[in-house]
């Protein structure tokens, strides 16, 4: 595509990363005279008119949220614009790397890295709530860590104000890992399901891995009803039990339960660990990762679940598992990175591959959003060893180049040694016939029994999917603890 000269002053200078719905460009201010980073969003008509104007608004929304915020540990955005043809967001430049780049490459951190990691990402989520920002998608993709071993927030796109009309009623909207019950129940919320986010990623900086991993319907079973592992006590967990207290309440099911507020949380860190956590990563950490490229915040489209959606995105660009493979990449290099991701996960390797292939732009990129998404450690570790010894790539090329953008990704894991990541077996196949409006109610009312209220969202979800019987009971199956999946089956047939 052509790239304009100038949006509004600002004078572009590079293009940073392209996804879906717009273009992140480096860019200067002459007022200033200082680097920029410019987020744009692309006008949509036709077909994906509504799916546009709901992204518009959340592009908007994202530029209120975050420039009301004033805080070393949050992106700053500078100004918001629009051409007529672009709206625009100019944004703090910021060089280094998420942490989930760090979590996917099971870079170590230190109790000290730890606690200094949670501390800076609490200051900065205290202020946000201080000045009625809820920002409702923490987790480590929208975290990222400088060269200084200081943090930055970033992604205020689907961030709550006290002033936003954007929360809509039985909405569900975030990552589904790091979403606290309440989102997924559809109940009202408030800046506690940043503290879970923030929980969720304290977990992970011990553990290495999420609390609750799986396929959307057994993940939401997961957050509203099982106590996860201590963190210390994960497959692979980095360090001993200091947090494990912690991060219990954090990740508590009923909010009145956790930490009050961001600054109550930070107290409980700071006790844990003894001592005044370090006011940065230490340079060791930091410099796991070899420096990164100009980097700069890069367009995110934020999940969107709601009951009876079977997307986590606004249908223009949702995740639908086929299509064609983003154009900015080689066709051949990204058969070779399923392929090896295959020995994995399976066949669901294909459907991960292009779902992170529409998200990042380069090799490197590519193999750290699909490690995040392995939660055995020891295939995790195996995957991401093909890429640093150049193996199933051939190298480290084969795009246009540019950052891209993030997102949320699927999450996988295992029950009882069998992989989770993809359907049951069945799932999607032929088998007796399609199912009918009446056998969904009767369907919802047995998984009702096993999963409570969410039993609504899964059966929708699930029908989204399939209408085939067969394969629409394997999916309400694996909603079900391991317990119960052979009764629900059971019930199931006998409708």
């Amino acid at each position: 595509m052509a790239h304009p000269e100038k949006l509004g002053k600002y004078k572009i200078t590079g293009v940073l990363g392209e996804g879906a719905m717009g273009v992140v460009y480096r860019g200067f201010d002459p007022d200033i005279r200082r680097v920029v980073a410019l987020k744009t969003i692309r006008r949509l008509g036709g077909d994906g008119a509504e799916a546009a104007q709901q992204s518009a608004a959340r592009f908007r929304n994202e530029a209120q949220a975050a420039g009301r915020l004033l805080h070393p540990g949050i992106v700053g955005v500078y100004d918001f614009g629009d051409d007529g043809h672009v709206a625009y967001i100019a944004m703090e430049f910021v060089e280094g790397h998420t942490l989930s780049a760090y979590l996917s490459r099971r870079v170590a951190f230190s109790n000290a890295d730890i606690a200094s990691l949670a501390a800076q990402l609490l200051d900065a989520l205290g202020h946000a709530h201080e000045h009625g920002v809820w920002h409702r998608d923490v987790k480590p993709s929208n975290v990222i860590m400088t060269r200084s071993g200081r943090i930055k927030i970033a992604d205020f796109g689907i961030a709550r104000t006290d002033t936003t009309g954007l929360t809509m009623a039985n909405s569900m909207l975030g990552t589904p890992m790091y979403m606290a019950p309440e989102q997924f129940m559809g109940r009202s919320i408030d800046h506690r399901v940043d503290l879970y986010g923030a929980g969720v990623v304290l977990y992970q900086l011990v553990a290495g891995r999420a609390p609750f991993v799986g396929p959307p319907e057994s993940l939401m079973y997961k957050v509203v009803n099982e106590i996860p592992l201590p963190p210390s006590a994960a497959e692979g967990a980095r360090t001993g039990p200091l947090f494990d207290g912690v991060v219990a309440r954090a990740l508590a099911k009923d909010p009145a339960e956790r930490w009050a507020h961001a600054g109550a949380f930070r107290d409980a860190v700071v006790r844990a660990l003894g001592s005044t956590p370090p006011p940065a990563v230490s340079p060791e950490t930091v410099g796991a990762l070899p420096r990164a490229n100009e980097f700069a915040p890069t367009e995110r489209i934020p999940t969107m679940l709601r009951p009876g959606s079977a997307t986590a995105a606004p249908p223009s660009h949702g995740f639908t598992g086929t299509g064609q493979a983003p154009s900015h990449w080689d066709p051949a290099v990204l058969a070779k990175v399923e392929a090896a991701l295959a020995r994995h996960v399976g066949p669901l390797a294909s459907v991960m591959v292009r779902r992170a292939a529409r998200e990042c732009h380069d090799i490197p990129a590519l193999y750290a959003r699909l490690g995040e998404q392995i939660t055995l450690a020891s295939a995790r570790e195996a995957f991401l060893h093909g890429v640093s010894a150049g193996h199933a790539t051939g190298g480290t090329h084969g795009t246009h180049g540019g950052h891209g953008t993030a997102g949320s990704a699927a999450a996988t894991g295992t029950r009882g040694g069998r992989d989770v990541s993809a359907p049951a077996a069945g799932a999607m196949s032929a088998g007796g016939p399609p199912v009918s409006d009446a056998f969904l109610d009767q369907a919802q009312r047995v998984l009702a029994a096993h999963v409570g209220p969410i039993a609504k969202v899964v059966v929708r979800r699930a029908a989204e999917r399939t209408r085939d019987r067969q394969g629409l009971c394997a999916l309400l199956a694996d909603a079900v603890p391991d317990a119960t999946r052979a009764a629900v089956l059971d019930e199931l047939a006998r409708l």
